[in-house]
């Protein structure tokens, strides 16, 4: 599958997920879906990938620093998806990859859809009513720590051609999560009914999406990246109407399409550039990719 095509699957989990999610919050709150979530995903990967704990300790330090950003991002987001409506709580999320973007351009085309998919975000997140602003500190936390899962992510992608690095990030994360599920949940985390709907959010929102956007970082440049990520906000925003009944204005959907335009405009300005090879330096065993998916934005 193409790569933004794998960005594109990952998106449409996790926001599925996310809309999923809201049938656990009453038993067990945000923290309590995130320790399931994490505990769930990285009990599936470990199995599926077997990974050593004993390693490289540049892949160790990249994996565990990965780990801790998707815990964060994961506390943060679920707790601005609690109090703010699913479109607008990933639109500020947004912010993050935006500023990747951003950071990583070289050429002026680039910032014009980097513009395009902020214009978009603006229109997206006017709703014209009070948002809650703890569920809007809590968003913009998770922005920053998705763009700091990108810049990580790729070096771990790069260095690990597996999933491996992938399952020791989410098992650390995991553990992080775990006190803070267990003081708002209890022992309610056991529930076989709140764990079947988990099971299904972890595979859904964690272990596909993350396995395939791992994927599509060895293809592409973390700038690529964080652009095409701006179709998330016009997903959740969808997922939010078809599944949860949230509408949108006009100007709303004039956001939806503009950031959906900066997806397109930068996948075709990527493939029609002369890519220049960047020698990579490999994190353990696995080697890097020194072709043009291989190249790192600088000032990381």
């Amino acid at each position: 599958m193409p790569a933004p095509g794998l960005v594109l699957g990952g998106i449409l989990g996790l926001q599925g997920g996310a809309a999923l999610t809201t049938r656990l919050y009453p038993a067990v709150g945000p923290a309590g879906v995130v320790t399931l979530r994490l505990a769930v995903a990285a009990l599936a990967l470990t199995a599926l990938w077997r990974p050593r704990i004993r390693g490289d300790r540049a892949t160790l330090v990249v994996a565990a620093a990965a780990g801790t950003l998707l815990a964060v991002h994961h506390l943060a987001y679920y707790e601005a998806v609690a109090r703010l409506p699913l479109g607008a709580a990933t639109t500020l999320e947004f912010l993050g990859p935006l500023a990747v973007a951003l950071c990583g351009s070289r050429r002026a085309p680039d910032l014009l859809w980097a513009g395009l998919a902020a214009t978009g975000v603006l229109l997206l997140g006017g709703s014209g009513t009070a948002l809650d602003t703890t569920g809007v500190v809590c968003a913009t936390v998770a922005g920053c720590c998705w763009g700091g899962y990108i810049l990580v992510g790729k070096r771990l992608a790069e260095g690990v051609p597996d999933g491996r690095g992938l399952a020791l990030a989410v098992a650390w994360g995991a553990l992080l999560s775990l006190p803070y599920g267990i003081t708002q949940a209890g022992t309610r985390l056991l529930d076989p009914g709140i764990l079947a709907v988990a099971a299904a959010v972890a595979v859904l929102s964690s272990v596909l999406p993350y396995t395939v956007q791992l994927e599509a970082l060895r293809r592409l440049t973390p700038r690529v990246f964080g652009v095409l990520t701006s179709m998330e906000p016009a997903i959740g925003a969808l997922i939010g109407l078809l599944l949860l009944g949230q509408h949108l204005a006009a100007p709303q959907w004039a956001g939806v399409a503009a950031v959906g335009l900066a997806a397109v405009g930068a996948t075709r300005t990527e493939a029609s550039a002369d890519a220049i090879p960047a020698v990579t330096e490999p994190l353990g065993e696995g080697g890097g990719d020194t072709g043009p998916a291989g190249r790192i934005a600088s000032g990381r």
